[in-house]
């Protein structure tokens, strides 16, 4: 599998800490290699849309779409906010 960003993506990723940002790429890398991954809990958040979320940490959400091979990176948010 591979992954590209949105640019809403990016503009949210951008504005996180490094550690944070730290922590995404250890997920993410994690997501390639199995989306089942346990610290990854990923789940289906929106069914019409075919939107995944995945945690980055307890504060920290990514929510993606799966095409063909490919994660597509909409977004990167504080839960809970």
């Amino acid at each position: 599998m591979i992954y590209q960003t949105t640019a809403q993506f990016d503009r949210s990723f951008r504005k996180l800490s490094q550690e944070i940002k730290t922590a995404f790429r250890k997920q993410i890398g994690f997501l390639l290699k199995d989306m089942r991954y346990p610290s990854l809990r990923a789940k289906k958040y929106d069914e019409s849309h075919d939107i995944w979320q995945a945690r980055v940490n307890d504060n920290v959400r990514f929510y993606f779409n799966v095409i063909g091979n490919c994660y597509l990176l909409l977004d990167i948010e504080k839960h809970g906010d």
